[in-house]
């Protein structure tokens, strides 16, 4: 294909249909549902986990409601239930109309995909309320639990992948590529990073077959790649396709885009040993980590600016469609999270931000300014048309929301930045005489009036989230978002 071709390429405006091809939109509304949901579980959750820092009396003194254990479920409920929907949602809908074919496999695969993923989504969060996670990192559940993810995750593969393999396009639009990468890969790392030895067939207790500093080398690898290939890859595949059709222009440069997913997906499966700088980990392990990490800042803005230039021409959008809005936000904290990363990765910054709450600043800027704002551009974008009908119920709300949570997230991360840059240079002060100038405990009351901003913050985002719900309820029930004819091919 020339550059001249491959430039041209616009997402989702493939040539005239040579026949009609009855999209499967049900699948992709259920989990357009399933996102929305979770979203504000997830954001619910983080708000209160944020009260606790601020103020320990919202523990509510019982085991189940404490921080411990209510962190993972807000982590899993962020990234896998509400992301994880959004991706399952998105992916089924572009895969179908880049390919121009029908979602492959029939209704109970569909179904069995659906509620196998939603019902582990329940069972993990049951597990992690009740103390039985095996506390690893990012918090993984049981082995029985797990076992059944890999087998709704295979299942999703097939279809997925199917209906690649049954296109009717001779290309296979780029967004996809960015979809089958975080599927093919988030499989591998569930595998490797999840095997245990159960205690029995009928305990749900399970030992892990690594230790020590292996342990911690494996748990990295799956994390930052978790980041990598779930987080930023998976996104990616929508900002590929959700940006052009909402701009109505294509790709800036398709080129740039094949150039962009092949280094990205080469590098990033080498940046997780960044994590663990001054440990026990070997000094050249430590500093592959940190070379690739480094290394992976420019593809990553190669990707940004793909995304920002495929809007030349079409800036004047972004006053009408707050939708738009969303998306192309994102696309800058995206471009602000994959720059922040590497420099963090240094071995001299790290010494001064890991452990504080400057890498959990870091985190919220990729997740509320990337990942949340990109899934609710493409939300906004598919409503609408999966329930056909004219238009959003009120375009005003929906710049409410932009701004509201927008405001929530500059709250949040730079609240964070500051009482990490804090903690970074309290714990490491010395008096005159060489020992440590601050208690830990000082460091806590520093950083109070930091906790409470954040925690005003996520009332801001989950405040803009709820506004999101009604706005989308209204789209579908309001009788004055006119129905429009159901278009077989189009969207």
């Amino acid at each position: 294909m020339s550059e001249a071709t491959m430039d041209g390429f616009a997402a989702a405006s493939a040539p005239a249909v040579p026949r009609a091809v009855v999209y499967n939109e049900v699948i992709v509304k259920k989990f357009v549902i399933a996102a929305m949901f979770w979203a504000v579980v997830a954001f619910l959750v983080g708000t209160v986990l944020a009260l606790q820092l601020a103020w320990p009396a919202f523990n509510l003194g019982f085991s189940f409601t404490n921080f411990g254990r209510l962190r993972p479920v807000h982590t899993s409920a962020a990234i896998f239930a509400f992301g994880g929907s959004a991706l399952f949602a998105t992916s089924f809908y572009v895969v179908q109309r880049t390919c121009r074919a029908r979602l492959f496999g029939g209704e109970a695969l569909h179904n069995f995909i659906f509620w196998g993923y939603q019902l582990f989504i329940v069972m993990a969060a049951l597990s992690y309320v009740m103390g039985f996670s095996r506390g690893q990192e990012y918090s993984e559940p049981e082995w029985h639990l797990t076992i059944f993810l890999v087998i709704v995750w295979v299942a999703y593969a097939i279809v997925f992948i199917g209906t690649v393999l049954m296109r009717e396009e001779e290309h296979i639009y780029v967004a996809n590529w960015f979809y089958m990468a975080f599927i093919l890969t988030v499989a591998v790392l569930v595998l490797v990073n999840n095997v245990a030895v159960p205690i029995s067939i009928y305990s749900a207790k399970g030992y892990t077959v690594y230790s020590g500093v292996q342990n911690a080398l494996i748990q990295w690898w799956y994390g930052h790649n978790a980041v990598g290939f779930f987080l930023t890859a998976a996104f990616l595949g929508m900002m590929y396709y959700f940006v052009p059709k909402q701009a109505g222009r294509p790709i800036y440069s398709y080129r740039l885009s094949v150039v962009h997913f092949w280094s990205l997906v080469f590098m990033y499966i080498w940046a997780g040993p960044h994590h663990l700088h001054y440990t026990a980990l070997p000094d050249w392990a430590q500093t592959l980590g940190m070379v690739f990490s480094i290394i992976l800042w420019m593809p990553s803005w190669g990707g940004m600016i793909n995304g920002l230039m495929t809007l030349s021409g079409a800036w004047d959008k972004l006053r009408t469609d707050p939708a738009l809005r969303f998306s192309v936000t994102a696309v800058g904290f995206y471009g602000m999270s994959t720059f922040e990363g590497p420099v963090m990765s240094i071995r001299s910054v790290n010494a001064l931000s890991h452990y504080t709450d400057w890498t959990i600043g870091h985190v919220h800027s990729g997740a509320l300014g990337w990942v949340a704002f990109i899934c609710f551009g493409a939300i906004y974008y598919l409503v609408p048309i999966l329930w056909k009908r004219s238009g959003l119920y009120s375009i005003k709300l929906v710049s409410w929301h932009f701004w509201i949570a927008t405001l929530g997230i500059v709250l949040y991360i730079t609240s964070m930045w500051v009482a990490g840059i804090m903690q970074g240079l309290m714990w490491r002060a010395y008096d005159q005489f060489g020992f440590l100038q601050y208690s830990f405990s000082e460091s806590v009351n520093a950083v109070h009036p930091y906790y409470v901003i954040r925690a005003l913050g996520g009332v801001a985002f989950v405040s803009g989230a709820l506004i999101m719900v009604y706005n989308l309820i209204m789209t579908v029930c309001s009788s004055t978002t006119e129905r429009r004819d159901s278009a077989v091919a189009g969207g």
